[in-house]
């Protein structure tokens, strides 16, 4: 059981790390949101080891050999978006957390290298899916959790770090970052 909690916080970071940027972005409480958003993080961070862990028998050796890429290349463009558009003036368009395609788009994007997690479940003697239930539940459990936490941060926090930096600009750099981070440890494995 500890396990499950450890693999599941640590796939959370990323969702955490989001969801502090959206809260900063957003600078107030709005409940629906912070749970549309924690929703979309929980559900695709159960999904991904579910898909990577069904997949096994067939792809994995494709999976595994683009997973990181398609992580790192959504997270830079979300990213580099953000980075672009923290430049532009106020009224101008950005990258809207409270619209539900950019939180769909951030919470698949986080979620990839999730995949990899499946794929382990696989190896290691989850054959069925009533055996893999429990892990996923508490993935996506954690993950909600976090990210409800980490807007709330940002929401809490946000106006001491929009008097220093750019909100959206910050963002662009940790998805960025996020994206570097899970394309470094999938090379060098």
């Amino acid at each position: 059981m500890l396990e499950h909690i450890l693999i599941a916080l640590a796939l959370a970071m990323d969702c955490f790390a989001v969801s502090v940027v959206c809260g900063v972005l957003i600078r107030k409480w709005d409940s629906i949101l912070a749970l549309r958003l924690a929703f979309f993080f929980g559900f695709f961070q159960a999904l991904m080891p579910l898909i990577g862990w069904a997949l096994t028998t067939h792809f994995s050796q494709y999976l595994e050999a683009i997973d990181h890429w398609i992580a790192f290349g959504m997270l830079g463009f979300i990213g580099g978006k953000m980075i672009i558009d923290s430049f532009k003036a106020e009224d101008e368009s950005h990258l809207d957390p409270k619209d539900a395609k950019t939180q769909l788009a951030l919470a698949v994007a986080t979620s990839i290298d999730a995949l990899a997690v499946g794929i382990t479940y696989a190896c290691t003697g989850y054959n069925s899916l009533g055996s893999i239930s429990l892990p996923l539940g508490i993935i996506g459990l954690v993950s909600f959790l976090m990210s409800l936490l980490g807007f709330k941060l940002g929401v809490r926090f946000g106006e001491v770090v929009i008097k220093k930096i750019r909100p959206e600009f910050l963002g662009g750099i940790i998805l960025i970052g996020i994206g570097v981070r899970i394309l470094i440890e999938h090379l060098s494995a």
